[in-house]
């Protein structure tokens, strides 16, 4: 199984939904970095369930616990182990899935490819596998935040049908937890909380985009070809559960331009400063950052787990029926948020460490 991330500042998540722990392993990150535990719960909070009525009320406390690589407050530049204890575990919520495959779950490929699979709870194909990324991720951020100066906001843009407009050059993280749906467009928020209510009543589940920027990325990140900055993004948040699309800058929209419409003019300032006069490229050219803010934008899928009696099979390949039980996300966005900031936190400091070890600018 492919749990490793990374090329230089390395990740290795570990544990299942129904296990006794799950965590992570932080390998590459440099030494003398201000790190405590405080700073990692601070982001695994905003992804915990239980938070709001919009979120599973499985009750965790997702308490952090860092078992090595810092001494006194600051990395020592050894690998730095995270673990987070289960224990609100309801496995008897999942007899059935234990000989039925749930619609559109990971059910039946885990069980295709390893010939077995963790039925209670999902296992690694919970959303419970992100608490090691978003854990790493706060290291990624810290050390992105206090080295390079890049800073990394995520929101809810859309959830089904309803669009939020929101300034991804001024929006700030205080914005976005200011409301439960994590949408900083307030009058908006209030909708797609109303929505999200709705279908949770009605045992189903809905999905929506969650877009981010990343401002004071520096031009020269990224290696070409295969390690193009883009692609690398697009591989890192579409691995987190639930996800089906992403996009850079226009993305899909720019296919509606002409060329001279989507180009992005240069300009240089009175200190021979370049920028561009609009940001269609979304801050990425030839897989390099430009020094434009990063823009992009993810599609996350309705939960597959609902309250609905559906069409299946069994572990037998028996046609047959099931119905969902447990707690659930009515709507995975609201937690989806801090998950989709560690992902291009990981993708970021891992190409910022791979710049400096080729370049003294």
């Amino acid at each position: 199984m492919a749990s490793v991330f990374g090329t230089l500042f390395r990740v290795s998540t570990f544990g299942e939904s129904h296990g006794p722990a799950v965590g992570v392993v932080v390998d590459g990150c440099p030494s003398l970095l201000p790190l405590t535990e405080a700073t990692v719960q601070k982001e695994l909070d905003r992804r915990k369930p239980g938070q709001s009525k919009l979120t599973t009320q499985r009750k965790e406390s997702d308490t952090v616990e860092i078992l090595s690589g810092v001494l006194d407050g600051v990395t020592i530049g050894t690998p730095i182990a995270m673990l987070v204890r289960n224990s609100d575990q309801r496995s008897r919520d999942y007899d059935e899935m234990k000989d039925k495959y749930r619609p559109s779950h990971a059910d039946f490929a885990y069980n295709e490819k390893y010939g077995i699979r963790a039925w209670s709870g999902g296992g690694r194909a919970s959303a419970r596998e992100t608490i090691g990324r978003v854990a790493a991720g706060a290291v990624a951020k810290e050390l992105l935040r206090i080295r390079f100066g890049v800073e990394i906001v995520a929101w809810v843009d859309s959830v089904q049908n309803i669009q939020a407009e929101v300034d991804a050059e001024k929006v700030t993280l205080e914005d976005v937890e200011a409301h439960i749906v994590r949408c900083p467009d307030l009058s908006t928020a209030k909708r797609m909380t109303e929505l999200i209510e709705a279908v949770r009543k009605d045992g189903d589940s809905v999905g929506g985009c969650v877009r981010c920027v990343a401002r004071g990325v520096p031009a020269g990140w990224g290696e070409p070809v295969f390690d193009k900055l883009e692609a690398d993004l697009a591989k890192a948040v579409m691995s987190l559960p639930a996800c089906k699309g992403f996009e850079v800058g226009s993305g899909f929209a720019g296919t509606h331009l002409r060329g001279t419409q989507h180009n992005d003019p240069y300009r240089s300032d009175s200190e021979k400063n370049v920028t561009t006069t609009k940001n269609d490229s979304g801050g990425i050219q030839g897989g390099i950052s430009n020094g434009m803010p990063l823009t992009m934008r993810s599609a996350f899928k309705p939960v597959a787990t609902v309250m609905h009696e559906q069409d299946t099979v069994d572990v037998h390949h028996e046609n047959t029926t099931i119905k969902g039980r447990g707690r659930h996300d009515p709507c995975v966005l609201p937690r989806a948020v801090p998950m989709v900031e560690a992902m291009v936190a990981l993708v970021l400091v891992d190409h910022a460490l791979r710049q400096a070890a080729i370049t003294q600018r």
